[in-house]
């Protein structure tokens, strides 16, 4: 079953490390998804740019509406995310914990939710 990892974090303790303590980051980030990649969990993983570059969509009665930034007024924002398969969510939570950037913020695992096209004809 595939797990998304949601990183959450402030973008504040990122923008306080140096230069060099970002780019170990970077580096044990990078490390860790070659483990996953070894382990058979791994299938995809980004980092996401400053929640300054959002924009947030809202469709209404017919109408699409666009904000800058987030939805949510909040100082934790997704910074990116790991997407793993795990047999179960404690299997995806033991993946999960050892998640680098885990200790500038939190992680959020959540099963995908697979949906599939049903039976009937398309045309």
């Amino acid at each position: 079953m595939k797990y998304l990892c949601m990183v959450f974090l402030d973008e504040k303790n990122l923008a306080a490390l140096s230069n060099r303590e970002l780019q170990d980051l970077n580096d044990e980030s990078l490390n860790y998804n070659d483990t996953l990649q070894t382990s058979g969990h791994f299938v995809a993983a980004e980092a996401l740019q400053s929640v300054q570059t959002a924009a947030t969509l809202r469709g209404r009665g017919g109408e699409i509406t666009v904000t800058d930034g987030p939805f949510a007024e909040t100082n934790e924002h997704i910074g990116g995310f790991i997407l793993i398969e795990a047999r179960d969510l404690n299997e995806a939570i033991q993946a999960a914990s050892k998640i680098p950037v885990l200790r500038l913020g939190a992680v959020e695992v959540r099963p995908v939710l697979e949906i599939t096209h049903s039976n009937k004809s398309l045309a």
